[in-house]
C-alpha cells in the first residue's frame, strides 16, 4: 500500500443527466487511512459521487483517481482494492448466506472467509438462511460482511446504517474503526445520522446543491465554525471577518453560526464550540432557506400575485 498517494482525489468532477447536474464542480482530497463522512441533503449528489467512485457510473466532467487510478480502467487489480455497499444492497434474496458468500470468494482474489464466518457468528446470521428470509438490518450486515471480507483498501458505504437498530449501529462503527486499525483501510460512508459519525469519523466532505461546500479534517472543521449566542439585534464588528452560515432567532435570543478561519472573540454575544451535528444542521438549513428562496418568484406567479419585473423574468 504507497500511503503517499492519496485514496481519492477529485478535481473539478461533475455528472450531468440531461439538462440537470447531479454533481458540479466537486473537488476534495481524501487522505488514505481516514474514515470520512459524506453529508449533505438529499439530492446533494452523495450517491451520484460514491457511484462515481466506484467505477459504476462515468464522469461528465472533471478527473477522478481513486488510489491513484481512474475508476476508468476497471481493471482486477483495482475493482480488488475498493468495495462499494450500495444503500439498497442489493442482494439475490433466494440465495443462502453461504451461497452469496461462495460468489464473493471466487470473483475477489484477497477474499478472507474466516473474517467473514467469523462476522456472521458473531452477529448469529445463519449460513443456511435465505437472504429474503432476513431482516432489513440482517441483509445490511450480510452486505457490510460482503464488503469487509474483501479486505478493501478504500471502502465506500452509501447509508449503510439506514436499516439498523441503534445497537447494531454502534457495533458497525466499531468494526469499522477495527478495519482501519488492522488494514490501514479507508473509509468513505454517507449518512444522515450525523451523531453516529462524529464518534468515529476524522474527516468531513459537506455537499449541497451539488458542490462541495467543505472537505477537510474533523478538528480544523469543528475549529473554523462557532456558535455565537446573544441577545436579538445585538452589533458586533467582530462579524466582518466571518461568514455566517444560519441565524435561528427564539425570543430575544438569536444564535449565529459563523465560519471564521481567525480566533473569534466578541465580547457581545458568548462564543461556543459547535459539535458536527450543530456544523451540519446549520448548513441543511441554509440550504433550505437557499432553496425555498429560488422557488419563491416562482410560487407567486402560480398564486396569480402581481409580477415584479425586476423578480421574475
Amino acid at each position: 500500500m504507497n500511503t503517499s498517494v492519496a485514496a481519492v482525489e477529485t478535481v473539478g468532477l461533475g455528472k450531468r443527466y440531461r439538462r440537470t447536474w447531479g454533481l458540479q464542480d466537486c473537488s476534495f482530497t481524501l487522505p488514505q487511512g481516514r474514515v470520512a463522512a459524506l453529508v449533505g441533503p438529499n439530492g446533494a449528489g452523495k450517491s451520484t459521487l460514491l457511484r462515481m467512485l466506484a467505477g459504476i457510473s462515468t464522469p461528465s466532467a472533471g478527473t477522478i483517481n481513486v488510489l491513484g487510478q481512474s475508476p476508468r480502467t476497471q481493471s482486477v487489480e483495482a475493482l480488488a482494492r475498493v468495495a462499494y455497499l450500495d444503500q439498497d444492497r442489493p442482494l439475490y434474496n433466494d440465495f443462502r448466506v453461504e451461497e452469496i458468500l461462495r460468489f464473493g470468494r471466487e470473483l475477489n482474489p484477497r477474499w478472507d472467509e474466516v473474517r467473514a464466518h467469523r462476522h456472521l457468528e458473531e452477529l448469529r446470521i445463519s449460513l443456511t438462511s435465505r437472504i429474503g428470509k432476513l431482516s432489513g438490518g440482517q441483509q445490511a450486515q450480510v452486505a457490510l460482511t460482503m464488503c469487509l471480507a474483501k479486505r478493501p483498501e478504500l471502502l465506500l458505504l452509501d447509508e449503510p446504517v439506514a436499516a439498523l437498530d441503534p445497537l447494531a449501529r454502534e457495533d458497525l462503527m466499531q468494526i469499522l474503526l477495527e478495519s482501519v486499525e488492522e488494514n490501514g483501510t479507508t473509509v468513505l460512508l454517507s449518512s444522515h445520522a450525523v451523531a453516529d459519525l462524529a464518534t468515529v469519523c476524522d474527516y468531513v466532505i459537506f455537499l449541497s446543491a451539488s458542490r462541495v461546500q467543505f472537505a477537510g479534517e474533523l478538528d480544523h472543521v469543528l475549529a473554523v465554525h462557532r456558535l455565537l449566542v446573544g441577545p436579538v439585534g445585538t452589533e458586533s464588528t467582530s462579524l466582518d471577518e466571518a461568514t455566517i452560515i444560519s441565524s435561528i432567532t427564539a425570543g430575544r435570543q438569536s444564535t449565529l453560526l459563523v465560519r471564521c478561519e481567525q480566533p473569534l472573540l466578541d465580547p457581545a454575544r458568548e462564543v461556543l464550540e459547535p459539535t458536527l451535528e450543530e456544523i451540519v444542521l446549520a448548513y441543511l438549513r441554509a440550504d433550505a432557506s437557499a432553496a425555498y428562496d429560488r422557488s419563491e418568484p416562482r410560487r407567486r406567479m402560480r398564486r396569480g400575485a402581481p409580477n415584479d419585473i425586476s423578480v421574475v423574468q
